[in-house]
């Protein structure tokens, strides 16, 4: 489960990457409100977490854009701003939950993931198309309720395909999704896990087809039946 960290301070940014590892997530680590914009305009996250005091600008003026365009991703607030207006003014702009540093890293892990098993969040919660499942907590795949042994990154390509079920993803969402912000990307990867990844539903029965977009990305729909 891939998160976000908007954090100015290197140091601290090293210790939320490596306390959010040792819980199980994986992290893109970024410094500036810029950066933060452009990864959350093409990247799927669990969650944000979100330094408000950054160099070139409040991060209260992401928060807001990112509820602006209706996207429900949790964010947890990080910030040395502790009076009672300044948690108001963070919760009203569209924060889940606000954290004033100092702070415990275990706590920080506890509020996270009471976030993500509110409903319709990862935690506690599956996808479902026709007879193939996706268990988000567990990130385990089923298909007529059997477990499916799959690579991380088939299942991070089958996560985000589930997720977006009906809509095209792009090519360039899913190498995100995969490699977060790595940088260097073999330009036949995705094709790869793709392929990969359609053969595994095929020879196990899933009744789910991978639709390749020439030119614009993919689609996971139910299998379309012939008519007898």
């Amino acid at each position: 489960m891939r998160l976000l960290v908007v954090e100015d301070n290197a140091q601290l940014s090293q210790l939320l990457a490596k306390g959010l590892g040792i819980a199980g997530y994986e992290t893109d680590l970024l410094a500036t409100a810029a950066e933060a914009r452009g990864a959350l305009l093409t990247t799927s996250y669990a969650a944000v977490i979100l330094d408000l005091g950054l160099p070139d600008g409040d991060g209260l003026a992401i928060l807001r854009e990112l509820r602006h365009r209706k996207d429900p991703t949790p964010v947890l607030v990080l910030t040395a701003r502790g009076g009672l207006q300044d948690r108001v003014n963070g919760l009203r702009s569209g924060a889940d939950d606000y954290l004033v540093k100092p702070f415990a890293l275990e706590e920080l892990v506890a509020r996270l993931e009471a976030q993500l098993r509110r409903p319709g969040q990862q935690l506690g919660s599956s996808l479902h198309i026709a007879n193939l499942e996706f268990d988000l907590r567990n990130r385990q795949a089923s298909i007529d309720d059997q477990p499916q042994v799959l690579s991380s990154r088939e299942t991070a390509v089958l996560e985000l395909l589930m997720r977006s079920k009906g809509r095209v993803v792009s090519k360039k969402q899913v190498e995100d999704h995969i490699f977060g912000l790595a940088g260097d990307v073999a330009s036949n990867a995705i094709e790869v896990y793709v392929h990969r990844l359609r053969k595994q539903l095929s020879d196990k029965g899933a009744k789910v087809q991978i639709h390749t977009i020439r030119g614009v990305g993919y689609l996971i729909a139910e299998e379309k039946r012939d008519p007898v």
